[in-house]
């Protein structure tokens, strides 16, 4: 919107030598507002992580304001949907949006993206850990770990307790983020003596074209459809490997959805597998507890986290705490995290007297390393601030440090 003299007097100038103006990708920010957006999961099968990213960036903006201009949370529904994830955000565009902050996915992420691009909004703080928002793009800004850094993780810390390379299975969403972590694990193998054949076996995963293609029988690998509950294809898929091997799995690395994993890990407890379960962030701990406690599942399952541990000291956490109250939890504390992120770089914008364009709050974050209330980001070798990777396992109802003993008894 142009309202005021100074861009009035631009317009003619650039009127005058023919040139005009594109209204849709202008830098302007209206005199007393910041408009930012997200696209998330509200109403859906993964609406627990839309619901608790969106309480912690509004926990972290909500009120606040960037010298006279008043922060303002614009919010879709996409239903972890690509198709409606483009119509949220073709609404969200038509509202003069500075930025995209906190889009919950990969896949709907791939959708979103494209948009942003074309209009050049950037995309901050996306809570996916897929290598789609980490090839160094302009307009892109990671805080997390990747999904390759958590599998690589607990991959590696299964090696360290007597889980060999051949013993590891995986359980993923059948698409771009279920995908992503599988090319994770696939790295992770990567120089293993002896397991040429997996690779392979995960090489001909990747040749399948498309979501939803024909990726179960294939390799150590089961897949599920994303926004379905159905785990017995993938299941059968993982024992059909076992019996070509002549060799069991012993860990499973899962890449989905809460209920989803949740009902999978059920599921194959009851056929008695003594697996143990890993699970990325994206997962969603809170809802992910929840659903493996109703289950009646108590042990056995790992999972990664990429924010500080809930009871930590650090002052990021504790602003966080008095913010978000009882809302409190892994994914909302991301949330928080990335808009106190986005906040700081419009301040240091404010701060250094420069024009709050889109360019010059990206540019406040590229190449640059500094401390968010304890916890550091680092921006100078490429578009993603944190590498933070927590170990976590499921004990007494909570998720708790993974230590020495924890995998006592497990491995057989």
């Amino acid at each position: 919107m142009i309202n005021n003299k100074k861009t009035i007097l631009r317009s003619l100038v650039w009127l005058a030598f023919g040139v005009l103006p594109c209204i849709a990708q202008a830098e302007e920010v209206p005199a007393n507002q910041i408009r930012l957006a997200t696209s998330l999961d509200l109403q859906g099968q993964s609406k627990g992580l839309g619901t608790g990213m969106l309480s912690g960036l509004e926990a972290a903006l909500q009120d606040k304001q960037i010298g006279a201009k008043q922060i303002k949370l614009l919010s879709e529904n996409d239903n972890y949907s690509p198709p409606k994830t483009i119509e949220a955000v073709n609404k969200l565009l038509s509202q003069d949006v500075f930025a995209f902050v906190g889009n919950v996915g990969t896949p709907t992420a791939a959708a979103a993206l494209p948009l942003l691009a074309d209009k050049k909004i950037p995309a901050i703080g996306f809570f996916t850990g897929s290598d789609l928002l980490r090839s160094n793009q302009e307009d892109v800004i990671n805080y997390r770990a990747s999904y390759g850094q958590e599998v690589k993780a607990v991959v590696e810390e299964a090696f360290n307790h007597g889980y060999g390379p051949a013993s590891i299975c995986a359980y993923i969403q059948d698409d771009s983020y279920g995908l992503s972590g599988l090319r994770g694990l696939k790295a992770v193998l990567a120089g293993k003596q002896g397991v040429n054949y997996i690779a392979e076996a995960l090489d001909k995963i990747f040749e399948q074209e498309g979501d939803n293609a024909q990726r179960n029988g294939i390799g150590p690998v089961g897949v599920y459809k994303r926004n379905s509950l159905a785990v017995r294809d993938g299941y059968d898929s993982i024992k059909k490997w076992e019996a070509k091997q002549g060799r069991p799995c012993k860990f499973v690395v899962t890449v989905g959805s809460y209920e989803s994993v949740a009902r999978f890990i059920t599921y194959a407890n009851s056929k008695k597998e003594s697996w143990v379960y890993s699970a990325v962030s994206f997962t969603g701990a809170d809802n992910f507890l929840k659903q493996l406690s109703s289950f009646g599942v108590a042990d056995r399952v790992l999972m990664t986290q990429v924010v500080p541990a809930l009871d930590s000291e650090l002052p990021i956490v504790n602003e966080a705490r008095a913010a978000l109250g009882d809302k409190l939890g892994y994914v909302s504390l991301e949330g928080y995290i990335v808009g106190r992120m986005l906040l700081k770089a419009m301040g240091d914008v404010e701060a250094a007297g420069q024009e709050m364009t889109r360019a010059n709050v990206v540019a406040a974050l590229r190449g640059k390393q500094f401390d968010l209330g304890g916890l550091p980001l680092d921006f100078t070798d490429d578009n993603q601030g944190s590498d933070l990777v927590v170990m976590t396992t499921l004990a007494d109802n909570k998720w708790a440090p993974v230590d020495s003993s924890t995998w006592k008894g497990w491995y057989k």
